[in-house]
């Protein structure tokens, strides 16, 4: 099944449309489980379900047109879209929001299922802009991993590095986040390093 996929991905990148209509039922379990385990990190009672989330990032990868190399880029493509489908949500959510006051945001929840409200989601996102900014292979880590819900080994491929290096950039990203989500509470800049 693997180079079924990688064949329709190739064909799908050559402009064959029809090679994406294919491609989905092939992927669609996988795409599911990612779905899933994004949304397992999300606050209670969230309105997107996982079959909602899946169609959603399909539909804006084949609008988007940006071509798969292989199995492990598209998945990453995959979370990453799930990820800003998400951001997008939380930010009309609080749009719709009246009210409130200063959010204590932790990190504590990067390695762990952990409800998230619309405030933590974009002040990740925010602290995960600036560490892109900065490294983009470390921020595209987490994305990966702890926001996609990819395995590590997909993830590896899919950067172009072995998995021990991307857990050393994990651990990295992971102690960076913390320290840049508590200086932009207290109004500084976190620094390199």
């Amino acid at each position: 099944m693997a180079s079924e996929i990688t064949t329709l991905l190739a064909a799908w990148s050559e402009g064959n449309r029809e090679a994406m209509d294919q491609l989905l039922p092939l992927v669609y379990e996988q795409l599911l489980a990612l779905a899933r385990s994004r949304l397992s990190l999300e606050a209670a009672g969230h309105t997107l379900r996982p079959t909602e989330l899946v169609h959603e990032a399909y539909l804006r990868l084949v609008q988007s047109e940006i071509p798969a190399s292989n199995r492990a880029h598209f998945y990453a493509l995959c979370a990453q879209l799930m990820r800003r489908i998400l951001i997008d949500h939380a930010k009309a959510s609080l749009r719709q929001k009246r009210g409130g006051g200063a959010v204590v945001i932790a990190l504590d929840g990067l390695d762990v299922a952990s409800p998230e409200t619309p405030e933590r989601v974009l002040a990740i996102h925010e602290a995960l802009e600036k560490l892109a900014e900065l490294d983009a292979r470390k921020a595209q880590a987490v994305e990966l991993v702890v926001f996609g819900g990819l395995e590590q080994e997909i993830a590896s491929q899919a950067l172009g590095i072995s998995v021990a290096t991307l857990r050393r950039d994990l651990t990295m990203a992971k102690a960076w986040l913390h320290r840049a989500i508590r200086h932009s509470r207290e109004g500084a800049e976190p620094r390199e390093g």
